[in-house]
């Protein structure tokens, strides 16, 4: 995969907005967000927003400190005066974090603070993955054996075309699958996946409200999550906290999804 052809993930649209993208993912980019509206939309929102801060707060960056708002002097006076002063703290620091470039990334909380659906498949994906991973007897409905009649009975309950993709490459076995229940109260189609050293890995496909996104990271201390949208279905691969093994495991699941080279029989 050719660094043009490796998908963008979250943090590169973030770098991309505040002017940090390195310059050979430049080109990768612009080619994504030509074929990507939703996250051309997602971009012209941060930086619309960005602009806002700084245009009605960035002259504060040539102004000097008053003396009674300087640090320093709220927080002495805070101690014996009380709330009132510390929010004013809180408010000199807010300023000065504006003004010394932090625009960016207040445009970027006040853009994901509301949970979205995206981020409710990537909850549900997370604890199906908690709840079914630590399974030693039952962890799925239908055994990988049986991957056809799995990917048909998936695909007329969820309502639309599945494909189960193909790990082997990267020493996972289709361990089976499971009918769950989706975040928006339809059907959801789950995936489970064996390692050689007992690591499981899983595939949670349930419909979104956005056409596409880019690959978003969610980790944790004992597991993580990559997610993306394509054609209206969010995915989420789950597995342990290794990022780089878990970029590896979705990177492959989403190329043969892209492509439509997941076994579809």
């Amino acid at each position: 995969m050719t660094e043009r052809d490796r998908p963008v993930t979250e943090d590169e649209l973030h770098a991309y907005v505040d002017g940090e993208l390195p310059d050979d993912r430049k080109d990768a980019m612009a080619a994504w967000l030509e074929t990507h509206p939703d996250d051309a939309g997602m971009v012209a929102a941060w930086r619309a927003q960005a602009d806002s801060i700084r245009s009605r707060y960035g002259a504060v960056a040539h102004e000097p400190v008053p003396e009674r708002l300087q640090i320093d002097r709220i927080i002495a006076d805070a101690q014996p005066r009380g709330r009132r002063f510390m929010a004013m703290a809180a408010a000199a620091v807010f300023v000065a974090f504006v003004a010394g470039g932090g625009a960016g990334w207040i445009a970027h909380g006040a853009t994901v603070t509301k949970p979205s659906g995206f981020d409710a498949i990537t909850a549900d994906a997370l604890d199906a993955y908690r709840l079914y991973v630590v399974e030693v007897r039952h962890p799925v409905e239908v055994p990988g054996s049986e991957q056809a009649h799995l990917r048909q009975w998936l695909s007329k309950r969820v309502g639309y075309e599945l494909s189960i993709p193909d790990l082997s490459a990267l020493g996972l076995k289709l361990v089976g699958g499971r009918l769950l229940p989706g975040p928006t109260g339809d059907a959801a189609a789950f995936y489970m996946y064996e390692g050689t050293s007992g690591e499981r890995y899983t595939i949670y496909c349930a419909k979104a409200t956005q056409t596409q996104t880019a690959l978003r990271f969610k980790g944790g201390e004992r597991d993580a999550a990559i997610a993306w949208v394509d054609n209206k279905v969010g995915y989420v691969v789950s597995g342990p906290s290794d990022r780089d093994k878990l970029e590896t495991v979705a990177k492959n699941v989403y190329d043969q999804v892209d492509k439509g080279t997941a076994k579809k029989g």
